[in-house]
C-alpha cells in the first residue's frame, strides 16, 4: 500500500465503521486503520448502509455505485435497488474556474467562441457540470464541462480500490462470478469511458444518425469543432424532463409517450443494435412538439447480430412461455467453466415465466424480467456478456417509466405486438434468404478448405507430429505428448512388477524359514536359502521405495541435462 494512500484508507475505514462494517475491515487485516470505539449502527438494512458508505466517501464512490447499478450480473438485487437512487450532491464550480477550464480546452478566450455564457450551471454532478451558452453567431447550446483534476482523483481512488480488493480476495467470500479485483476493473473501464467526452460525442452522433428522419424521437446535435476530451458542446433542448411530464400530462399524452418509448427501445435494440444504457426519466426530455429526446450518452451498449438473435429468441420464448427454448438460449449465450444442472435451470426459468405471464406492471415488483434473467444466469455461473446486463438495466428503466405512465396495463399484452413483429421480421423472405445465402457461402468455404486440412492431418499423422493433450482435472496438469503418457504408464508397470516380485520372493523366503532340514556343514540348507531370498525381497521392496519417492531425483535425463548445463557453463567461462 502506498504511503500517500494511507489517509484515504483511514477515511474508508472510518466510513465503514460508522455504518457498521468495521468488522469487515478487520477481517482483511486492516483493523489498525479503524477509529477507536465500537462499531457503528447495524440496525438498518445492510444494502442501505453500503449506499451510505458510498455517500460518505464522496463523488468517486457515488459514481462507483452509479456505474455498478447498471450491472445486475455483479450486484445482488438489494444493492441494485439502493444504488439506483444514488444522486451526485456536489457544489458547482465557481465561474472563474469554469472560465479557466473552458479557455484551456478551447485554446482561446471564452468570448471568441460564445456570445453568451451563463455563469450559473443548469446542473452539477461529480464528473461534470452543464452551462447554458450561445455560440458566436450561432444557436443556443449546452456546454458540458469536466471538473478539473477529476480524472486524477478517480485514478487515485481506483488504485486504492485495487489495493483493498487484493486484501479482500481470499479473506472475505463474495458471492457471484466476479472477484473483488474484477469488480474494480469493470468500474475502471466504465468510468474511464465516461471521462472521455469524445466517446460520448461519437455515441450521440451515432444515435442521431440512427434516428434521422424519425418524427417521434430526437437526438440533440453536437458541435464537434468545439468538443474536446473534457468538454462537449451540444444543442440546447427546448423541453422538460420526462420525470416532470409524468406528473403533468393527461392520460392520452401519457399513453402516446409510453408507446413512443417502447417503439424507440425496440428500434435501438433490434433495428440499430445500439442503445442508450441509462434511459432514466431525467435523461429523456419531452419537447414542445411532443417528440421524446435522449440526452447523456456516457453509457451505451452495442449488440452484434448474434446477440440480437439471442435476445429475439429469449424475448419470443418468454412471450410464448417456451421454457426449454428460453433456458437453452440463455445457456448458449453465456460461458461457463463449470457443469450446470440444466434441468434445474430450466425449471427456475419456467417459474420466472409463470410469475410474469398475465401480470400487470403494477403487479410486477423489481427486479424486472431481463434483470432477473441476468441474475438467474449469474446464480448458475453462466457468464453473460456485459451488454446483456446493461441492456437489462436499460429495459428496466424504460419499464419503470411505463409503470408510471400506464399503471395497471398487462405487460405481456402490451409487448406481444412487438414479439409478432420480431417474428415476422426474423422469418421474412429477405431475412431467410440472406441467412441461407450466408450459410451456403460459409459452407462453401469450409468445403473448399476441407481437402487441404485433411491432407495436413494425414501428413502430420504420417510424420508422427500429432500430439494428444490430456487434462488432469484433479491436479490441473497437462500432459503435452503421448511419449510422456507412455512414460507414466511404463513407470506404473515397473512399480507393479517390483511389488509383485518383492511379495513373491519374501513369501517364499518365509516358507523356507519354516523348514530347517537338510543341513550342510551343520547349517540348515533351506534356512540359508530363506535368509538369502528374504534379503533379496527386502532389497526389492527398498528399490520400489526408492523408485516411488526418489524417481524424479534419479531420472537419468535430469542428470544428463544438469551435466550438459555444467559443461556449457564452464565452456562459456573459458571462452570469456
Amino acid at each position: 500500500m502506498r504511503v500517500q494512500d494511507l489517509g484515504r484508507v483511514q477515511q474508508i475505514a472510518a466510513a465503514l465503521a460508522k455504518n457498521g462494517f468495521g468488522q469487515v475491515f478487520s477481517s482483511i487485516g486492516l483493523g489498525q486503520h479503524l477509529p477507536a470505539g465500537r462499531d457503528g449502527d447495524t440496525t438498518a438494512p445492510w444494502a442501505r448502509r453500503v449506499r451510505q458508505v458510498l455517500i460518505d466517501l464522496g463523488p468517486t464512490y457515488v459514481k462507483l455505485g452509479q456505474v455498478l447499478s447498471v450491472r445486475p450480473d455483479i450486484l445482488p438485487a438489494a444493492l441494485l435497488e439502493e444504488f439506483q437512487s444514488l444522486q451526485d450532491r456536489v457544489p458547482a464550480m465557481p465561474f472563474e474556474e469554469v472560465r479557466i477550464a473552458v479557455e484551456e480546452e478551447l485554446g482561446r478566450p471564452l468570448e471568441d467562441v460564445f456570445d453568451r455564457f451563463d455563469p450559473t450551471p443548469i446542473g452539477a454532478a461529480s464528473i461534470a457540470q452543464v452551462h447554458r451558452a450561445k455560440l458566436a453567431g450561432g444557436p443556443e447550446v449546452a456546454v458540458k464541462l469536466q471538473r478539473p483534476n477529476i480524472e486524477k482523483m478517480i485514478r487515485s481512488d481506483v488504485s486504492i480500490l485495487y489495493t483493498l480488493a487484493s486484501y479482500v480476495e481470499g479473506r472475505v467470500e463474495i458471492p457471484g462470478m466476479y472477484t473483488p479485483a474484477a469488480i474494480v476493473q469493470e468500474f475502471e473501464v466504465a468510468i474511464l469511458k465516461e471521462l472521455d467526452f469524445f466517446q460520448e460525442m461519437r455515441a450521440a452522433q451515432r444515435m442521431a444518425a440512427n434516428f434521422e428522419g424519425n418524427t417521434d424521437v430526437h437526438v440533440p446535435r453536437v458541435f464537434p469543432n468545439w468538443c474536446t476530451r473534457r468538454m462537449m458542446v451540444m444543442e440546447l433542448l427546448d423541453g422538460v424532463p420526462l420525470s416532470k411530464k409524468m406528473a403533468e400530462a393527461d392520460a392520452e399524452e401519457k399513453q402516446r409517450l409510453a408507446h413512443r418509448l417502447m417503439d424507440a427501445t425496440y428500434k435501438q435494440v433490434f433495428d440499430h443494435g445500439f442503445f442508450h444504457g441509462d434511459p432514466h426519466p431525467g435523461n429523456i426530455f419531452v419537447l414542445e412538439d411532443g417528440r421524446i429526446a435522449f440526452i447523456d450518452f456516457g453509457v451505451t451498449g452495442l449488440l452484434t447480430e448474434s446477440m440480437k438473435d439471442t435476445i429475439l429468441m429469449a424475448f419470443t420464448s418468454l412471450v410464448f412461455r417456451d421454457a426449454d427454448t428460453f433456458a437453452m438460449t440463455v445457456y448458449r449465450a453465456g460461458a461457463t467453466n463449470e457443469r450446470i444442472d440444466l434441468r434445474a435451470f430450466r425449471d427456475d426459468c419456467e417459474k420466472m415465466m409463470v410469475k410474469y405471464y398475465g401480470a400487470s406492471l403494477d403487479d410486477i415488483a423489481s427486479p424486472t424480467t431481463l434483470t432477473e434473467v441476468v441474475q438467474l444466469a449469474s446464480e448458475y455461473r453462466i457468464n453473460l456478456p456485459a451488454e446483456y446486463a446493461v441492456l437489462s438495466r436499460a429495459v428496466g428503466l424504460i419499464e419503470g417509466s411505463m409503470r408510471a405512465l400506464l399503471p395497471g396495463i398487462d405487460i405481456v399484452a402490451e409487448v406481444s405486438p412487438y414479439a409478432q413483429r420480431l417474428m415476422r421480421d426474423r422469418f421474412s423472405v429477405e431475412r431467410v434468404a440472406g441467412d441461407a445465402a450466408r450459410l451456403i457461402f460459409q459452407t462453401q468455404g469450409h468445403l473448399k478448405d476441407f481437402p487441404t486440412q485433411l491432407s495436413q492431418v494425414l501428413m502430420d499423422l504420417e510424420g508422427e507430429r500429432l500430439t494428444l493433450n490430456i487434462i488432469d482435472r484433479d491436479k490441473h496438469l497437462v500432459v503435452s505428448e503421448l511419449a510422456e503418457l507412455r512414460r507414466e504408464i511404463n513407470l506404473g508397470g515397473l512399480r507393479i512388477s517390483l511389488a509383485l516380485m518383492a511379495s513373491t520372493v519374501t513369501l517364499g523366503s518365509l516358507l523356507f524359514l519354516a523348514t530347517w532340514n537338510p543341513t550342510i556343514w551343520g547349517f540348515p540348507l533351506f534356512g540359508l536359502l530363506a535368509f538369502g531370498t528374504l534379503g533379496l525381497g527386502l532389497g526389492l521392496f527398498g528399490a520400489l521405495g526408492v523408485h516411488v519417492f526418489l524417481a524424479r531425483f534419479l531420472d537419468p535425463r535430469v542428470w544428463r541435462a544438469r551435466f550438459i548445463g555444467i559443461v556449457r557453463f564452464f565452456s562459456w567461462r573459458r571462452s570469456k
